[in-house]
C-alpha cells in the first residue's frame, strides 16, 4: 500500500487538539493497516520520528432517515505518537569510532490542519 492510501485524513476534535502538545496526532487511517504500516507512512509523508502507534477500530453508528434504518461504515482510527525533540543518533563503527547519523526531521506536523 501506498502512504497516500493510508493515511485517509486527520481527525480535528477538542480530544485530539488537547494531546498535541504532547505530540499525539490522530488521523482517520485505511482499514486494513497495521501499526507498522501507519508508522511507516506517517514518516514518509510528514518527515517526523514515530515513537508509538495506537489504533482503534471504530464501530459504524444506526441512523435513521423517515422509516428506513441504515448504518454509517466503522473506520480505524490511529493515535501518533512523534518525537518532539529528535536528536541525531550515533553508533559505533567496526574500528570502534562514534559515528552520528544526522538525519534531519520536524518536530511537528505542519500539514495537520490546524
Amino acid at each position: 500500500m501506498l502512504p497516500e492510501d493510508i493515511i485517509i485524513e486527520p481527525v480535528i476534535t477538542e480530544k485530539s487538539n488537547d494531546v498535541l502538545q504532547a505530540g499525539k496526532y490522530t488521523f482517520k487511517v485505511n482499514k486494513k493497516a497495521t501499526k507498522v504500516d501507519i508508522a511507516r507512512a506517517v514518516e514518509k509523508l510528514f518527515d517526523v520520528r514515530v515513537l508509538d502507534v495506537n489504533t482503534i477500530a471504530v464501530s459504524g453508528k444506526q441512523k435513521r432517515v423517515g422509516r428506513s434504518i441504515g448504518k454509517t461504515s466503522d473506520w480505524k482510527k490511529a493515535i501518533v505518537s512523534i518525537d518532539t525533540d529528535p536528536q541525531a543518533k550515533s553508533y559505533l563503527t567496526k574500528g570502534g569510532k562514534a559515528k552520528k547519523v544526522s538525519k534531519s526531521v520536524k518536530n511537528s506536523i505542519d500539514a495537520y490542519g490546524i
